[in-house]
């Protein structure tokens, strides 16, 4: 039986939880992708917060490292990982406490190759996120491989404690506002066309000229500045801008 879920951490829970206490899954996807075919049966899960709990609070018996690691893994755009999670769990509700000491097994190592991937670009847009003034607000897009939002804004919030600001993650049409010490994820939201204040501007500009009379030119090294910031990261940063 394929479980099919509606794309959040709690839908994705409801289904291990029923994979448990209803029906053996042989697979969970996302409902709105999902291919029928005439040899597999399928169920719509609807998400229900207790089982998720439930879940939830089971995986964190395990460890605190087992719980981020699958919550990292959910936030990836990993192919399957519902089923890399699934696996995985069911390895780990069998092995308990010592589930990640098994770090090369088949069924830990992908859910631990996928959530290093998503830590890795969380700690590059930590230092390459760049937000500009737009009337008073704070403003900065980027278009993450993954759905990092959720793991940006504290250290944000925390940073910029005293400000209001956006990010707006411009893939998946989403945002996380922030403003008297609250925060919130909103979601289908589109954001174009935004006017810069002059201050604004000219400190692009300035920032700009800064950037490029530093380099010295005769020991540029392009490859080296690419590992460091890759091509698909660029176009929002104020320094790779008509360069």
């Amino acid at each position: 039986m394929d479980y099919l879920y509606d794309g959040t951490f709690e839908g994705l829970l409801t289904c291990i939880y029923c994979h448990y206490k209803e029906a053996a899954a042989s697979g969970i996807y996302l409902a709105s992708n999902y291919q029928q075919t005439i040899i597999n049966n399928y169920k719509v899960i609807n998400t229900d917060i207790k089982k998720a709990q439930i879940v939830s609070n089971a995986i964190k018996k395990i460890s605190g490292e087992a719980y981020i690691e699958v919550y990292y893994c959910y936030l990836s755009n990993a192919c399957n990982k519902e089923n890399i999670i699934l696996d995985f769990l069911i390895f780990a509700f069998k092995y308990g406490k010592k589930t990640m000491n098994f770090y090369t097994h088949e069924k830990v190592l992908p859910l631990k190759e996928i959530s290093l991937k998503v830590t890795k670009e969380v700690d590059k847009f930590l230092g390459i996120l760049r937000f500009s003034d737009i009337g008073g607000i704070l403003f900065t897009r980027f278009s993450p491989d993954n759905d990092l939002l959720i793991l940006l804004i504290g250290h944000f919030a925390d940073r910029y404690k005293y400000e209001k600001f956006i990010i707006y993650d411009e893939r998946r049409n989403k945002a996380a506002v922030y403003g008297n010490n609250f925060w919130e994820i909103k979601e289908n939201i589109y954001i174009e066309n935004l006017e810069y204040s002059q201050n604004e501007k000219m400190i692009q500009k300035l920032w700009k000229q800064y950037f490029t009379d530093l380099a010295i030119k005769e020991r540029t090294n392009v490859n080296l500045q690419f590992q460091f910031v890759p091509a698909r990261y660029r176009k929002n940063m104020t320094e790779f801008k008509n360069l």
